[in-house]
Parts: structure tokens; C-alpha cells; sequence
């Protein structure tokens, strides 16, 4: 991973103004493509498979005109009037809403249909909107017109308002606050780089990503049911891994900027060790987010995605658009020589502490206290978390002096809190003969149950096969008295329906969004089951040991705790929330689930980022306590800038932001700060100090069976290693003690060395277990110690290049289907696969020019009918050859179990032209004037007499020079 994210960063460099025109062109693309959709943002709390939700489908199908969304038009008469004063006005705009496309139904106050629909006091009425079904709501097309007949009404002084669960807000309100968020983290960026130009691109590449993110959200909304909070809910996330992600590679690449490395060639290692975590942690939250497709709510799926797309468009953005602006800006991001930027890069944290350094002293020399102080602040935090109760926000949670906001106040003072959310129960009445009676009775029934206001209409369908009871409950639907209500609704349905002969079901949706919080409360635990196991294997992955994870993971569930605590102090107790322009009541449904989905990612990027620090030097020879002090030492900065920054973007859409925001808002930034301060900044280093060495324990068969995530990069510093070696050692194919592994930690006898230039034959002088072995090392099969490099491509990390520029051919592998393989079918074979559009007669007379070829340089026929496996060694090797040799490799490699045929270096140099260099087992192999080496085990040369033999010197462990002109000479001798 850490060496193709530095290739890609190189390439993002070095064709700086081809990516910038790419994403700039992407941007125009989703943004274009959004305008011209149309958002049309829904609010759809749809649950399938729920009873609430079965029933209302069964509404829309049988009942329709009951089934759509509805509204709630309300009046209040001026002082010293009753609204029966304006009687004719309200029915006039009554005519005038059923005159809109899609009303279904309209009942003014006065309708023979009405049913307690003025106040007691005669100062308040509304007139009930029903619009047709259209799966998940209505169009603010039709909401707009809807809003305009309220104009004559209100001339004469009547106040009109509109509210209801089809009237909740259809724009993604973003005010000039969560710009602030943005000022602060900007703020936080100068102070680390200590330079505007540098604090700038983060900022640039966060918010490209945020442009591309909200622009397909939108532009999906028109194709899907899309929530009004999902666009914030990816704006929010979006901006701010952004920020931090761009962040982590800019700092790495500054500090090697400082250190006197090459632009480009930080810039590729910056993206390489810093982009590895990046990716990682991006992973993270991505899975995490995806994850709540497993809740099974179709609009928690969607907004899990759009947060997800946001956050990998964010990592994508940085390791490839700022690679691309910093090869631009070039020298200008090197900081100055003496300048505070520079200072700290080139500081010796042991000869001068840093805060960080200093910080983490005191912790690693009072770890007990550390852990007390945190487990006591955050415990004190969590408290408030068993209180923690859940719902759907209605228009009582809106901003006030909103229009659905003031008909929702109307409505709770002049009818009682239920009437705002009032529950539909559906009854089957196709088995029931005496209709009317028969819900009457039923009314009466339900009339009895606790918690019931009072009953509003109930009247049956057309076809009278379907019948609808409204029932007000005494609490608005947000209570979770209402919750209590609809289960003993359910409880007494079975006693109902006996009675009556008359099944029932509870929805409305009211009804549809208690299930929803009912569903998203139940699927809390098992996800946080999910999550903190997710978390405990990746980081096993990543740190290769058992107690780290483990540690990570409590300190997880102590974040999470501590900000489900400050949520319900503040917005469920109302402790402050008049600070945050809110109103105490209960906390989003979805707010716990998607809390612990972003902050496990988030969590999961600081431990990264520490932690690695402390791997890195504990791997490198320094103790347990002292690894624990320079790894920290070495990311303190950085990660505290980093949680500073996702602190003020997330904290900068409390205040303003719309009330289902709010609570995800809120929760994250508090997780963020007691995740990144209090657990992975005090916690962990301390408790990382306690376990000292047993940190870092794991089964040695543990160990063997998990693959290497290599997140600190080490990989691409073997590999920059190996490309440096492959500088020196020249040559174009050169081995220096490569030693294949016979299986995962046991390597094999035997290790080789070679300095052989292009052109080159090498006469393989090994058994053939040997031979194959190192074949199969430096195409990347097997692993192997030492170095190899093959034109530059080194191993590790060139495993790609080696295989393109190496064709080995075995003569052993004939037919291994057992198949009569033809030498002209296995060249048609192999065209094919080069250019598998070609046509077959295309085909046919390529390959018989391939073999054609082979026997020229065979000096002899071939015939292509022939089974390869009838040929002689000699035509056999001539026909592979040929075929291995279009896809032009540099390198060709001839083997046999026996050895290669005597003339096989011939024909291949015939075939392959000077260029070609040829490894071959054959006992004498023809040189032609080209270099000869004799390639053996450097176990098995050192056996041998080395007396003035090139080979010997070739291949003596001892001698890594270039015995290129020695062994030319005795090529030419031969």
C-alpha cells in the first residue's frame, strides 16, 4: 500500500496540472449534473417490515386518499374575534387547496367530516390536508402553491400557519456560523505550519471534496428519497476529515521539506508513510458508515453513503489533488531556514523538549494518576447517558418564528399536545356487517386505553373493506408516553379483534416514527457490538498485537459514553441549551448510531497516528516507556491540530444548525475532544506505559497467519532502500545475497549474487529446486532476503514491473491440461490474451507467424499442427520462447527440469535481438560475443576454487562490485 500511494503521489506531482483539470472538471460535472436534476429534498421515516409501516402501505394501496402526506393548515383569530368570523374566507382557500395537483382530501373546520377541528375557545381552528401518495412525500412545488392561498385569508387580519409532517423543512439551511467552524480551523492551521500559504490547501482540498459531495447528494435527491440533514450530515463530515487528512500529509511533507529532501520526492513519501494512515483511517469511516446498512432503514442507509462518498472523496482529494498543488507551489512550502517551521522539524525533542514531549513525561512518570483523572471526568460525563431517550424530531423541535413551528404551538395550546401527531388505527372491516356500529364501538374501546385524549374521526373506505380511527393521544408524539400509548394499542388489538371480528393495526406517522426510534434504540447495542469488534481486528491488523486493541477499544466505548452524556445533559435537560438556541427534549433517534459510526473512524485515525509513532520506536530500539515518549513526541502536534480543527467545524453547526443536526453535531464534537485529549493523548500513554513491553506481545502463530498492513510505511522505506542499492549496484538484472524463502519465516539454502548488464547470458549452474526457487523470488511468488533489481525495479515493491520484464519460460509446463497442445494453438492461445478484440482469422495468421519466426531462428521447420509436447527440446524451446517474447520483456528465462536444450541461448538471442539478456539452465550455452555468466549458489561458489574465474567473482558474497568487465571477457573467450 505505502509504495503505490508514493507512486501515486509522484505521478499526481509530476503531472501536477492534468489532476487540478480532472477534479476541476469532476467538480463541473456533479455540480452541473445537480443543478440540472433539481434537488428535491424529502423527509421519509419509512421502516419496512414494521406494523406501522405494512399498515400505511396497505392505506396507500386500499385507502389512498388517507395514505399521502398531510398538512395542517391553522388560523387564530386577531384579539376580540373567533375564527367563525372568518368562516367564508377559510373556506374559500379551502376550494382553492383542492384545486392543487395531488390533494386528496381537504377538511375545513365546518365539514360535515370535521371532527373537533375549532378550540374550545373558539380563537384557533385548522382545515386537514391530505395529499395523494408519492412514496415519501410531497413536492415543494405542491407546498408552494399550498403557502400561497394563504394570502386573501390573511388579509383581513387572520393569522394562517402550516404544519405537519409533509411541512418540515425541504432546504439544507446553511448559515454564515458553520462558516466560523471553518475561520477557527483555519486558525489552527496557520498556528501549525506558521505559514497562510500552507494553512490554505487543506482548506482548498476539503472543501473541493465538500463541492463534489454535496453536489451528488443533491443530485441524487432527485432520483432518490434523500433526507434534508443528509447533505449537512456530508458537508459536516466531509469538511472535516478533509481538512485533517490533507493536514497529515502536508505536515509530513513540510518537516521533509525542512530536512533538505527533494519536492517531489517528499511529496511521494509524504503521501506514501502519512497517505498509508490516511487511507486507513478514511477506511475506517467508511466502513463504519456502511455499516448502518445493516440497521435496515432505508433513510439511515442513505445518509450512511453519502457520508461515506464524502469521506473517500476526502482521501482521494488528498493524495491526489494536494500532491498535485504542492509540486506547483514547489520551494514556497519549504519553510525558511531559522523560521519557526523549520526549527521545530529540525528540533531534538530529548535535547529540547516540546510540549507534546514534556506532556507525555509527566504522564509516563504518574501513570496512575493519569488514568484515575481521566476514568473520573469521563465517568462523571456518562452519567447522564442512562437517561438517554429517543424519537424523531417533529415541528416542535424547529426554529421558532418558523410557519410550521408557530402552527405546532397553535395547535398544542388550542386542541392538546396530540393533536400535532395524532395515531391512525386501521381497522380490516371485511368481515364485519353492521359497519358503523361496530366502530363506534371500537372508538369506545380505544377511547378507555390510558393515555387517549379523545377519538376523531372514524369513517370507512369506498369499497368498505377498510376503515380508519384517528385517536389523540394526551402527549405530543415526541413523548415517550405516546411510545407507551401505541404499544397498548397493540397489546389490546388480539382482545379487540375477537370482540369485534375486526384486525387492527396502529400507523400514521406518528406511529411510523416511534417504530423507527423503537428499531434504531434495539439496533444500538448489537452495532456497537459490530463496531468495537471491527475495531479490536483492525487494529490487531495494524499494530500486530493483542493488547493494544483492546486498550483502543475501551477508550472507544469511554468516548462514546462521555458524549451520549453531555448530549443528554444538554439537549435532553436542557443544562445550557439556551446557549445553543435549543429547546430540552428528547435526542435524535439516529443520533447514537451514526455518533458511534463517525467517531469510531475519527477515534481510530488518532490512535493510528499515535500509536504507529510508538511501534515505529519501540521497533527501532528503544524501550517500551521510551517508544511510548518519542512516538507521541513525534505526532502530538499534528494530532492536536488535527482534533482542534474536527472540534470547530463539528461544534460550528450547534448553534445555528437545524435541530436534526444539532445532537449529531454536538456529540461528535464533544467525542472528538474527549476521545483526542482525554483517551488517546493521556489514557493510552499511560496505560501503554503500565504494560511496558507486553504492550507489544502477540502469538508467534497469530502473528504468522495475519497479513501486514505495514500502516507506518516500512515497506516503501525497504523499498527506497532497494532502489538506492539498485542505483549503486548497476547492471540490469543484479542480485546481491538474495536468498528465496522455501515457505513464510524459513528461508531456503541457498542465496545468489549477480551484476549482469544488458544483453547478458547467465548460465544457471544449481539443482533445479534452487533454480526455481529464484526464479519464482524475483517474479514475487515466494519471498526473499537480500536485494534483486531488474532494469531500476527493485524488490521489494517492484513486483509489477519484475513480472512485465521478466518472461519465464518452463519447459516442463507443456500441456499441464493435458491437452495435445499445438505449438500454433498455444500462439493463438497467448495472442489472444494480448489482444483479445482481434478477430480469429487475425489471430490464426499472427500465430503462424510466430512460429514461423521460432523456426527461423530454430534454422529448421517447425510443424505447427504438432503437439509442443512432441516437438523436439530444442523446437519446443524455440515456440516458447517466441511467445514469451511478445509481450517484450527485457529478460527471458529458460528452464528445465533436465536443463534447457543446448541451443537455447541461440535461438532466443536470434528471436529476442542484442537487448534481450538470457538466463538459461543449459550445460554450455552459446555467449556469440555477447557477456557470459555463470550464475551459482553463493553457498555452493564459495566451495569452489576461485582462481581467475570470472563467475567466482560474480558470484562471491564477498565482492558486491561490478564484475560486469571481467565476466565480459570470458563470454568473449568462449
Amino acid at each position: 500500500m505505502a509504495t503505490w500511494l508514493a507512486r501515486v503521489g509522484a505521478a499526481s506531482m509530476r503531472r501536477a496540472w492534468l489532476v487540478i483539470v480532472a477534479w476541476v472538471a469532476i467538480l463541473g460535472g456533479v455540480l452541473g449534473g445537480a443543478l440540472a436534476l433539481g434537488p428535491n429534498m424529502q423527509e421519509s421515516f419509512a421502516i419496512p417490515g414494521t406494523e406501522s409501516q405494512q399498515a400505511l402501505d396497505r392505506l396507500g394501496s386500499v385507502f389512498p386518499q388517507v395514505a399521502g402526506s398531510s398538512v395542517q393548515v391553522v388560523y387564530q383569530a386577531p384579539d376580540g374575534a373567533e375564527v367563525v368570523d372568518f368562516q367564508a374566507q377559510i373556506q374559500q382557500q379551502a376550494r382553492e387547496i383542492e384545486a392543487i395537483d395531488d390533494v386528496a382530501s381537504v377538511i375545513e373546520p365546518w365539514s360535515e367530516f370535521a371532527s373537533d377541528q375549532v378550540s374550545a375557545d373558539g380563537e384557533t381552528a385548522f382545515t386537514q390536508v391530505q395529499f395523494e401518495p408519492q412514496g415519501s412525500g410531497v413536492t415543494p412545488a405542491g407546498l408552494d402553491e399550498l403557502v400561497a392561498t394563504a394570502d386573501a385569508a390573511r388579509a383581513g387580519g387572520l393569522a394562517v400557519e402550516f404544519g405537519g409532517q409533509a411541512f418540515q423543512a425541504t432546504s439544507v439551511p446553511i448559515s454564515w456560523v458553520e462558516g466560523v467552524g471553518v475561520l477557527f480551523a483555519a486558525i489552527v492551521l496557520f498556528v501549525t505550519f506558521w505559514s497562510l500559504l500552507a494553512a490554505g490547501l487543506p482548506l482548498i482540498t476539503a472543501l473541493v471534496g465538500v463541492a463534489i459531495t454535496m453536489g451528488g447528494v443533491l443530485g441524487a435527491s432527485a432520483l432518490v428519497t434523500v433526507s434534508n440533514s443528509a447533505p449537512l450530515m456530508a458537508l459536516m463530515i466531509g469538511l472535516a476529515v478533509g481538512i485533517d487528512y490533507a493536514l497529515f500529509i502536508l505536515s509530513k511533507h513540510r518537516s521533509q521539506l525542512a530536512r533538505g529532501m527533494g519536492v517531489v520526492e517528499s511529496g511521494s513519501l509524504a503521501v506514501g508513510t502519512a497517505g498509508t494512515a490516511v487511507v486507513f483511517a478514511g477506511l475506517t469511516v467508511v466502513i463504519a458508515l456502511v455499516g448502518l446498512l445493516i440497521v435496515g432503514i432505508p433513510f439511515l442507509s442513505v445518509m450512511g453513503i453519502g457520508a461515506a462518498a464524502s469521506v473517500a472523496i476526502a482521501v482521494a482529494a488528498a493524495t491526489t489533488l494536494l500532491p498535485a498543488i504542492m509540486a506547483l507551489l514547489g520551494e514556497r512550502l519549504r519553510p525558511r531556514p531559522g523560521s519557526r517551521a523549520a526549527r521545530l522539524a529540525e528540533r531534538d525533542v530529548d535535547a529540547q523538549p516540546t510540549l507534546g514531549m514534556r506532556w507525555v513525561t509527566g504522564i509516563t512518570k504518574r501513570p496512575w494518576l493519569a488514568i484515575v483523572g481521566v476514568l473520573v471526568v469521563v465517568g462523571v460525563a456518562s452519567v447522564p447517558a442512562a437517561s438517554l431517550e429517543l424519537a424523531l424530531p417533529d415541528n416542535g423541535r424547529e426554529e421558532r418564528g418558523t410557519t410550521q413551528r408557530i402552527a405546532y404551538d397553535l395547535l398544542q395550546e388550542g386542541f392538546g399536545e396530540g393533536t400535532t401527531g395524532p395515531l391512525v388505527v386501521m381497522a380490516d372491516i371485511t368481515q364485519v356487517t353492521d359497519i358503523m356500529p361496530t366502530l363506534e364501538a371500537i372508538s369506545d374501546d380505544l377511547a378507555a386505553i390510558d393515555g387517549v385524549d379523545r377519538i376523531g374521526s372514524a369513517f370507512p373506505d369506498e369499497t368498505a373493506d377498510t376503515a380508519i380511527i384517528q385517536v389523540i393521544a394526551e402527549t405530543g408524539p415526541a413523548d415517550h408516553a405516546t411510545a407507551e400509548l401505541v404499544r397498548a394499542i397493540r397489546d389490546a388489538a388480539p382482545a379487540l379483534e375477537a370482540e369485534h371480528g375486526t384486525p387492527i393495526a396502529v400507523t400514521g406517522a406518528t406511529a411510523v416514527q416511534i417504530d423507527v426510534s423503537q428499531r434504531l434504540q434495539d439496533a444500538l447495542l448489537p452495532f456497537g457490538i459490530v463496531v468495537v469488534t471491527l475495531a479490536v481486528v483492525l487494529l490487531l491488523l495494524v499494530f500486530r498485537s493483542i493488547l493494544v486493541p483492546v486498550t483502543a477499544a475501551i477508550g472507544f466505548v469511554l468516548s462514546v459514553l462521555a458524549a451520549f452524556g453531555t448530549v443528554v445533559a444538554t439537549l435532553q435537560w436542557g443544562w445550557g441549551a439556551e446557549l445553543l438556541h435549543t429547546e430540552a427534549g428528547p435526542i435524535l433517534s439516529f443520533m447514537p448510531v451514526l455518533l458511534m459510526a463517525v467517531l469510531f473512524g475519527l477515534a481510530m485515525d488518532y490512535q493510528v497516528f499515535l500509536v504507529s509513532g510508538m511501534r515505529e520506536a519501540h521497533a527501532h530500539g528503544h524501550s517500551a516507556i521510551s517508544a511510548v515518549r518519542h512516538g507521541f513526541a513525534a505526532n502530538a502536534r499534528v494530532v492536536t491540530a488535527a482534533a482542534l480543527i474536527m472540534f470547530f467545524v463539528f461544534f460550528a453547526f450547534v448553534p445555528e444548525g437545524m435541530a436534526m443536526i444539532k445532537a449529531i453535531a454536538l456529540g461528535l464534537a464533544v467525542g472528538v475532544a474527549v476521545d483526542a485529549f482525554l483517551v488517546r493523548m493521556t489514557l493510552i500513554p499511560a496505560v501503554m506505559t503500565l504494560l511496558g513491553e507486553r504492550a507489544w506481545w502477540l502469538p508467534r502463530w497469530l502473528d504468522r497467519a495475519m497479513p501486514d498492513m505495514d500502516v507506518e510505511g516500512e515497506s516503501l522505506g525497504r523499498h527506497r532502500a532497494a532502489l538506492a542499492w539498485a542505483a549503486d549496484a548497476g547492471g540490469h538484472l543484479a542480485l546481491e545475497r538474495l536468498r528465496p524463502e522455501v515457505d513464510h519465516d524459513r528461508p531456503g539454502s541457498a542465496s545468489w549474487t549477480l551484476t549482469a548488464p544488458r544483453g547478458a547470458v547467465v548460465r544457471l549452474d544449481a539443482p533445479f529446486a534452487e533454480r526455481q526457487r529464484l526464479a519464482h523470488a524475483l517474479l514475487g511468488d515466494v519471498g526473499a532476503g537480500g536485494h534483486a533489481h531488474l532494469g531500476g525495479a527493485a524488490l521489494p515493491g517492484d513486483v509489477a514491473l519484475l513480472r512485465s520484464r521478466l518472461a519465464l519460460v518452463d519447459l516442463d509446463l507443456v500441456d499441464p491440461a493435458g491437452r495435445a497442445e499445438t505449438a500454433h494453438h498455444a500462439a493463438r492461445a497467448a495472442l489472444s490474451l494480448r489482444t483479445p478484440l482481434a478477430l480469429g482469422a487475425t489471430l490464426d495468421r499472427r500465430a503462424s507467424a510466430l512460429v514461423e519466426r521460432a523456426a527461423a531462428a530454430l534454422g529448421s521447420p517447425i510443424d505447427a499442427s504438432a503437439p509442443l509436447s512432441r516437438l523436439s527440446p530444442l523446437a519446443r524451446a524455440a515456440v516458447l520462447v517466441a511467445i514469451a517474447l511478445e509481450r517484450q520483456p527485457s529478460v527471458v528465462w529458460i528452464d528445465a527440469a533436465t536443463g534447457a536444450p543446448p541451443g537455447a541461448a541461440r535461438v532466443a538471442a536470434q528471436l529476442g535481438g542484442d537487448d534481450l539478456t538470457i538466463v538459461t539452465s543449459e550445460p554450455a550455452p552459446e555467449a556469440h560475443g555477447r557477456p557470459a555468466i555463470d550464475l551459482a549458489p553463493d553457498d555452493a561458489a564459495a566451495d569452489e576454487p576461485a582462481a581467475g574465474d570470472a563467475s567466482t567473482a560474480a558470484s562471491d558474497p564477498t565482492d558486491t562490485g561490478d564484475a560486469t568487465a571481467a565476466l565480459a571477457t570470458t563470454g568473449a573467450d568462449r
